[in-house]
């Protein structure tokens, strides 16, 4: 059944930042959220994951409410990664994946806990590190841990808050290579937010564009990103071409219009 939300609405003041958002995203699959900044990316995602609460609206995962769950049961469900991965405390690579296993434990870590995590660690490229201090690692291999500790979850459901925009050209590629396997082994149902429009078309099965605090076109990526969509939401040219069915984009000079 996968994740379904609806009539997500959240505001501070009398301003909503989301104003009746929906999405869904069935298992296996991959969404992308777009959007210039301050459109509501980040707090749609952790709206859908309860971490905030919305003032209007509902999440069902596989056709529960989360909002009925319990905080260890929602943590089995759901596996959020935050754009900021800075860390208050030291701890080794191993350690931080390992707390993923929280929502599982009641005692001790058990062996399956542990090679669980361990197998992540290897789907991530992280063996090499495992033993490292967390915090002398660069930001886009922190990422990645942060990454695996999601994964450790084993959730239903992955909310990812710009899981690139830390790494290299290679390191995006591979990490979203690795993502889509996973999304589709697993039967995940994934939500990432992501300014690289391309990528998302690379990567992802439907997209979701945000503008002025609600949606503004949501279908395949050829539907989305089109050079008229671009240009009524983020306000620059494009020229969006098609490259094995998938829309590529190519911003152009002021005097190539």
């Amino acid at each position: 059944m996968g994740l379904l939300a609806e009539h997500i609405t959240f505001g501070y003041t009398q301003t909503d930042i989301l104003n009746d958002v929906g999405l869904e995203v069935k298992p296996g699959k991959l969404l992308a959220l777009l959007g210039p900044n301050g459109t509501g990316k980040t707090t749609l995602l952790r709206c859908i994951g309860r971490i905030l609460q919305p003032r209007a609206g509902h999440t069902l995962v596989d056709g529960e409410d989360i909002a009925a769950m319990s905080a260890r049961k929602r943590a089995r469900y759901i596996g959020y990664v935050p754009q900021s991965t800075a860390l208050i405390f030291p701890g080794t690579v191993a350690d931080t994946v390992l707390t993923g296993r929280m929502p599982y434990v009641d005692f001790r870590l058990t062996r399956r806990d542990k090679e669980i995590a361990f197998a992540v660690i290897g789907r991530l490229g992280l063996e090499g590190m495992a033993f490292n201090n967390i915090n002398r690692l660069s930001g886009g291999e922190r990422q990645r841990v942060f990454i695996a500790r999601a994964l450790a979850q084993e959730p239903r459901v992955l909310l990812l808050d710009e899981p690139t925009s830390s790494l290299d050209l290679k390191n995006q590629l591979s990490t979203l290579q690795i993502l889509r396997r996973l999304v589709r082994e697993k039967q995940l149902a994934a939500v990432i937010s992501i300014h690289d429009l391309n990528l998302a078309a690379m990567f992802c099965d439907s997209v979701l564009m945000l503008k002025e605090s609600g949606v503004f076109s949501w279908g395949s990526p050829g539907e989305v990103i089109t050079e008229e969509n671009i240009k009524k939401v983020y306000g620059v040219q494009a020229a969006v071409d098609y490259k094995q069915k998938v829309p590529h984009m190519r911003l152009l000079d002021v005097e190539q219009h």
